[in-house]
């Protein structure tokens, strides 16, 4: 189906470049306003005052550049991105490049990398800016050979003429094209007719990273930059006192200076750092509570059992459904606080003068950085500059902006240019961990086995609210009660890959297999079955699309041949995220008496899927990410202070446990929807479901391997 959009012309700034000639567009992301047309005549930077948020450029060799605002984090949105417009542009991918774009609030909106909302945001906007300039180079091209557009097409980067087979490649059009009226109407290609969306394009950042070349915070070099180090205090302490003398006498030691709480330690090589960090005497003393992991199993108990929660849904008479039931089933699950462990520790560069700032570094929310730095600084934000680098991972822990801050904070103290760096050490025990949760559920159901009666209550630390009160089985039961509590600590929480849902998923969808099997029904049978009671008769609102919840399940059901293979015992779970729905199917096998995951299904349904290299890369990391974790991730504390600091006592997952995984996606024309997390919450049900096929037993906690089910099996 194409789409015709009538957009105003000021949302469009054409520039013509007179020095070396080409088409310069601006396309604006906001909507709002752009300003009037102009004409440099000092090249494309030229231009002073002018509000527009970000550019499509085609210079007279035919090379196509997309200004990309995105922070990219290993999400393959510079890939992505691209891919868009040269679709609508009919361009050759060989002459399209992106450039990632510095944060700029006056020309980007939301220059952000979290939520799965990069491509869902930017998709009409990126769509809109390729076919306006396509239809420009044919205005071009029409005028140059004295015909109608309407004769003329495009190719791989080419204006062809019907009637005489001429043709004009882009870069010998793009100086004229900068010089015609902007079209107020366009029509987008019918997506049966795209060439590049849908296909397999590898990341345009793959030779610089086999390569080596410096890409990511950590290769960032500054001719004279110092490198900081710092000594942070664990969870409920504070600095007392320090000695530094055998520190600041070491080698290359430049400065060691106390930030707040913490004492960095400055010098001119990372070893060098590293070294005198070591040789610090420093002792602490309690500033607030000094919580154990004992201390949160008790809180956990204390607030399944408190009457001081906080309602998020009720729905009909949840009492009188219990009362009446003739079988309640009722189950709890928990999980531990997690670190985010990115490949990349933290990291970031700052040079701070008396009247302005520069920040270079991998930062998932860099206005955000700088905000804080320009208000701690007492700096306007227009004097505090940030340049993105590519992220070695992030999963949410980049969101926060506390090593920015530091290293802000370093370079101010030794009025020099510093390079914060953190160890694995640091990023493992600095916290913004995933928090820990407990959820109590409960499932009444009547004398024919039909799903009654559904409470949730959530028990977490630092989390809010750690339910999704409108998630399914929400909607397809007639009476629902949904509660949360929380406990506040000192221990600190953050965003981690598919918040609260990471976790929340293979608790709901455990259950739900409980509760199918308890009423004597088929996991999948049951699951659709509440799905058309949903939408048959709803109680109370429902947010989530029940058809394309159904699809997924329906797919992963029949790439899976769900109950045909014998040898093998499957387990299924299905979750909506992120405006996304994915359905996986795990199978394991017993093998010495032990389950072995053999294989994931995965059935996604996240609109059009622009790369498909991408795409599956997105939602493989997804299985592996939630396989890995529930079966092994894990920061236990004592008296605040973390037990694991590095990958020695906390696992990941290895390659040789990484099971097969296929993935299919759903083929709709809907709006793209997002990817980086929505294939992470399902995928420990899966496998939790899977094993108690195999083995008979539930797994009720995380990590997997600390349960009583694998010390059982035998």
């Amino acid at each position: 189906m194409s789409s015709q959009l009538s957009h105003n012309r000021r949302n469009f700034l054409k520039i013509a470049a007179v020095t070396g000639g080409g088409l310069f567009l601006g396309f604006n992301w906001t909507e709002s306003e752009a300003a009037t047309q102009t004409v440099l005549t000092k090249g494309i930077s030229a231009v002073p005052g002018v509000d527009f948020n970000s550019y499509l450029s085609i210079n007279p060799q035919g090379v196509i550049t997309i200004l990309s605002p995105n922070p990219e984090v290993g999400q393959g949105i510079k890939t992505a991105f691209p891919i868009i417009v040269a679709e609508e542009l009919d361009a050759d991918w060989k002459n399209v490049v992106v450039e990632q774009a510095p944060l700029d609030t006056k020309k980007f909106e939301r220059q952000v990398a979290g939520g799965s909302g990069s491509i869902p945001h930017s998709w009409k906007r990126l769509r809109e800016a390729g076919a306006t300039a396509r239809h420009m180079l044919i205005d071009a091209a029409a005028k140059r050979w004295n015909v109608s557009a309407a004769d003329c097409s495009t190719s791989k980067g080419f204006v062809l003429h019907a009637g005489s087979n001429r043709k004009l490649s882009y870069g010998e059009l793009a100086t004229e094209a900068g010089k015609m009226t902007i079209p107020s109407d366009v029509k987008l290609k019918e997506i049966k007719d795209f060439k590049l969306i849908g296909q397999t394009i590898r990341n345009v950042d793959n030779p610089g990273i086999i390569t080596g070349k410096p890409l990511f915070g950590l290769d960032f070099y500054r001719e004279g930059m110092l490198i900081g180090m710092l000594q942070r205090p664990a969870f409920g302490y504070k600095l007392k006192s320090v000695d530094s003398a055998a520190a600041k006498a070491m080698p290359g030691i430049v400065n060691v200076v106390t930030i707040n709480n913490s004492v960095a330690v400055v010098g001119k090589s990372t070893w060098q750092v590293k070294k005198a960090k070591d040789a610090l005497k420093i002792e602490w003393e309690k500033d607030g509570n000094l919580e154990s992991t004992s201390d949160h199993n008790r809180l956990f108990k204390e607030m399944l059992d408190s009457p001081n929660t906080t309602v998020r849904r009720k729905d009909g008479d949840v009492e009188t459904a219990f009362k009446n039931a003739a079988k309640v089933i009722k189950a709890e699950y928990q999980c531990p606080f997690l670190p985010h462990n990115p490949l990349e520790p933290m990291n970031f560069f700052a040079h701070v003068k008396a009247d302005s700032a520069e920040l270079v570094g991998p930062s998932q929310t860099p206005e955000s950085a700088r905000n804080q730095a320009a208000k701690l600084l007492g700096l306007p934000p227009e004097k505090v500059t940030v340049q993105l680098t590519r992220m070695g991972g992030g999963f949410g822990r980049r969101l926060n902006t506390d090593y920015a801050i530091e290293a802000v904070q370093v370079s101010k103290a030794v009025n020099a240019p510093v390079k914060v760096m953190w160890t694995r050490e640091d990023d493992m025990t600095g916290g913004i961990y995933r928090p820990a949760v407990r959820y109590r559920f409960e499932a009444a159901l009547d004398a024919q086995n039909n799903l009654i009666g559904y409470k949730l209550r959530g028990a977490s630390i630092n989390a809010g609210n750690a339910t999704r009160e409108d998630n399914f089985p929400s909607g397809a039961v007639e009476n629902l009660l949904i509660d949360s509590i929380d406990h506040k600590s000192p221990i600190t929480t953050g965003p981690w890959r598919a918040p609260i849902t990471n976790f929340l998923a293979f608790a709901e969808q455990a259950f739900l297999d409980e509760v199918a099997h308890a009423a004597g029904k088929d996991p999948v049978q049951f699951r659709l079955e509440l799905l058309d009671k949903a939408k048959k008769n709803p109680t109370g609102k429902i947010t989530y699309d029940i058809d394309r919840m159904k699809g997924v399940i329906q797919l992963a059901v029949e790439k899976s041949g769900w109950g045909k293979n014998k040898n093998v015992s499957q387990g299924i779970s299905v979750y909506f995220s992120h405006r996304s729905y994915v359905a996986q199917v795990g199978e394991v096998v017993m093998e010495k008496g032990k389950p072995v995951l053999k294989k994931v299904y995965s059935a996604a349904d996240c609109g059009v899927v622009i790369n498909q290299s991408g795409a599956q890369q997105q939602v493989r990391g997804c299985v592996v990410d939630g396989i890995g974790h529930a079966m092994y991730g894990n920061i236990t504390f004592k008296d605040g202070i973390p037990d694991q600091k590095n990958f020695n006592d906390y696992k990941l997952i290895r390659m040789n446990e990484i099971p097969e995984i296929e993935v299919h996606f759903v083929q709709n024309e809907i709006d793209p929807t997002g990817l980086g997390e929505p294939s992470l919450p399902p995928a420990g049900a899966a496998v939790a479901n899977a094993i108690f096929k195999a083995t008979g037993k539930r797994l009720y906690n995380q990590p997997f391997v600390q349960t009583e089910v694998f010390k059982g099996v035998s």
